[in-house]
């Protein structure tokens, strides 16, 4: 696969935000940087070698962490916490960056190297990984389902995902550092996301959205529901979903008719959410095979999975689902109404939506969130003693190999 460069500024892309990504530094709050809750939150066995090294004697210590799979460096949130630990506790931490914020790391390759007295250090291991592994797998697939899609702008959906607003921060901050990786390689990547806390990492005040389904069974009708949200915020672009009534391409195109200036402008798009257990309106598998060969017939013929086939001619929201709303849009004389695609967008799905050519505008999606959780767990080795090397046995791997590293680089 390609490696990302390491991070710069980029442009965000036109139309639907501007401005540079959210670069401020978190500040963990008092509490995560207190020894009680410290210590309540760690491993054990850490806090009891804590007080084994105070008794007999501290040590100058140097740990290597690192991931066993692929992954796009993420280190910040960990990083800002580390720093403020230390501060908290009035100890120096060296900090060795091998790979910056953005750049690709191979599995089994030291990420980082943290070097300070062994008291201070050993009872953080267990939060330090917290914070690292799964930001490190989600900036990968969001990096990856960019590169899939480079000409579509993504929406991040994590929020609603996340146990609780740690997560929801991390997985936001992931998503913001795959897509600028993505975007160095000319892909328009995400845009914003759907909340206002975690804004600020796509380099926007607050987050996009329009309406949930909920307020179409309201309103009780996709027309009425765009007519009161129209009404509400008459400055905004439109977004519809228009799948709550199993009608999508009718109202869709009732939408667009009743909104002709937003249509024409740009400013009116239709949201596909048909969730897996029917076809969007008018498609079966058979008028979906015929959709596909009108415009992507190459892609029914290269299918490698199940999976691939499903995304392609299945239930719920299809490549021939994407093609068909598409024809009726421009069929109607409504060729700038954009599509927006969401329901279950990871790398796989944007992978084949790239081989049908699927005429998508916007995807949201909170699928860079990992979905082997077994596979965000990071690990850490000390590695030298009082700078003499020392690691068990088959971790040799993490030894030093040379001083070509830049320190502290996060954000540089």
């Amino acid at each position: 696969m390609n490696k990302p460069p390491a991070l710069g500024a980029g442009a965000l892309g036109e139309a639907l935000a501007t401005g540079l990504p959210g670069r401020a530094a978190a500040r963990p709050a008092p509490s995560d940087t207190d020894d009680a809750a410290i210590a309540a939150r760690t491993d054990s066995y850490f806090n009891r070698t804590k007080r084994i090294v105070a008794r007999f004697g501290d040590a100058r210590v140097t740990y290597a962490v690192f991931l066993r799979r692929p992954v796009v460096s993420a280190p910040r949130l960990m990083l800002d916490w580390l720093r403020a630990v230390a501060a908290a506790r009035g100890t120096e931490v060296r900090i060795d960056l091998v790979h910056q914020e953005g750049q690709w790391v191979g599995a089994g390759d030291p990420l980082v190297y943290i070097t300070g007295s062994f008291v201070a250090l050993s009872d953080l291991e267990t939060l330090l990984l917290q914070k690292l592994g799964a930001a490190c797998v989600a900036a990968h697939n969001a990096y990856q389902m960019c590169l899939e899609l480079p000409q579509v702008a993504f929406l991040a959906m994590e929020a609603r995902h996340c146990a609780g607003a740690e997560m929801q921060e991390m997985m936001a901050y992931a998503a913001s550092v795959g897509s600028r990786a993505a975007q160095q390689e000319g892909a328009r990547g995400f845009i914003g996301n759907a909340n206002d806390a975690t804004a600020h990492w796509f380099g926007q005040k607050s987050g996009y959205g329009t309406m949930p389904h909920a307020l179409i069974g309201y309103a009780g009708s996709t027309v009425r529901a765009a007519e009161m949200f129209h009404e509400t915020y008459p400055d905004d672009p439109l977004t519809v979903l228009v799948d709550y009534f199993g009608r999508e391409v009718t109202d869709g195109l009732e939408v667009a008719r009743r909104f002709p200036d937003l249509a024409a402008a740009g400013r009116l798009a239709v949201r596909l959410d048909t969730h897996g257990g029917r076809f969007l309106e008018g498609l079966d598998p058979a008028e979906s095979y015929a959709v596909l060969e009108r415009h992507a017939p190459g892609a029914i013929r290269r299918y490698r999975s199940e999976t691939e086939l499903r995304h392609l001619v299945g239930t719920g929201v299809s490549a021939a689902a994407i093609w068909r709303m598409r024809e009726a849009l421009d069929e109607a004389g409504f060729p700038k109404v954009r599509i927006v695609a969401s329901s279950g967008f990871g790398v796989g799905k944007c992978r084949v939506m790239a081989e049908a050519r699927a005429p998508i505008d916007v995807v949201g999606t909170g699928s860079f969130i990992p979905d082997a959780w077994s596979e965000t767990y990071a690990t850490a080795d000390i590695v030298e003693y009082d700078g003499v090397p020392r690691v068990k046995v088959g971790r040799e791997f993490l030894l030093r190999r040379g001083e070509a590293r830049r320190k502290d680089g996060v954000g540089q």
